[in-house]
C-alpha cells in the first residue's frame, strides 16, 4: 500500500508515520490485492483541534475517513476505524454480489454447451422466489367489456385493464389459452 501524507500547520514526523503505517497493517488484509492501495492522509491542526483525514483509493472505491479530537493520535485511529469499517461493508457487499450471480448455465443452457444445467441447478433455480418485474404503466379506460374486447384482439397484449362503464369498477380482461376471453371483477 502507498502512503501519502500531507500536513497543513505541522510537520508530519516518522512517528505519526508509522503510527499510521502500522494501524494500516492490520486494515491491509481486507484488500485482495494491496499493492494497488493508495491511502492519501491529510493532518490539519487548528487552534487545539486536530483533524485527521484519510482518502483510500482501492480499485475503482475510494474509501473517505474524517475526524477531529484533542490528539492526533486517536484522531488518525479513528480515522482508520472509519475506513476499516467501510472496507468491511464494500468487501461483503462484493462477496454477495458473487455469490448470488446465477451461473450462465442455469440462464441459457444451450450456451453451455452440455445440453443443460445440472439437476442440482435445475431444483435451485426453481426454489428462488420470483421477483416483480415493473414493465409498463396502462392507462385505464371507462369502457364495456365488450369494446375492452376488441381491443385486446387489435392490440398484441395479453390484457387489458379498464374501468367498466356500467358500473365504474376496475376489471381486467385477458386472452385465454382455448382462445376466449377471461374477465376478472372485483
Amino acid at each position: 500500500m502507498d502512503f501519502e501524507y500531507t500536513g497543513r500547520h505541522v510537520d508530519v514526523t516518522p512517528a505519526i508515520r508509522t503510527h499510521v503505517e502500522e494501524h494500516f497493517g492490520k486494515v491491509e488484509t481486507l484488500f485482495e490485492n494491496s499493492t494497488t492501495a493508495r491511502a492519501h492522509v491529510i493532518i490539519d491542526v487548528v487552534k487545539n483541534r486536530h483533524i485527521a483525514e484519510i482518502l483510500l483509493h482501492w480499485r475503482e472505491h475510494t474509501l473517505t475517513a474524517k475526524d477531529t479530537n484533542a490528539d492526533m493520535y486517536q484522531a488518525l485511529t479513528r480515522c482508520i476505524d472509519k475506513i476499516e469499517k467501510q472496507a468491511l461493508k464494500m468487501r461483503k457487499k462484493l462477496i454477495e454480489r458473487r455469490q448470488t450471480g446465477v451461473p450462465l448455465s442455469a440462464v441459457a443452457p444451450e450456451v453451455a454447451g452440455d445440453g443443460g444445467a445440472a439437476p442440482a441447478e435445475a431444483d435451485a433455480a426453481a426454489t428462488r422466489a420470483p421477483r416483480i418485474i415493473a414493465a409498463r404503466r396502462y392507462r385505464v379506460k371507462p369502457m364495456t367489456p365488450e369494446e375492452a374486447a376488441m381491443s385486446l384482439a387489435d392490440d398484441g397484449d395479453q390484457f387489458v385493464v379498464f374501468r367498466d362503464a356500467d358500473n365504474d369498477r376496475l376489471s381486467v380482461l385477458y386472452k385465454r389459452k382455448d382462445g376466449n376471453y377471461g374477465l376478472i371483477q372485483p
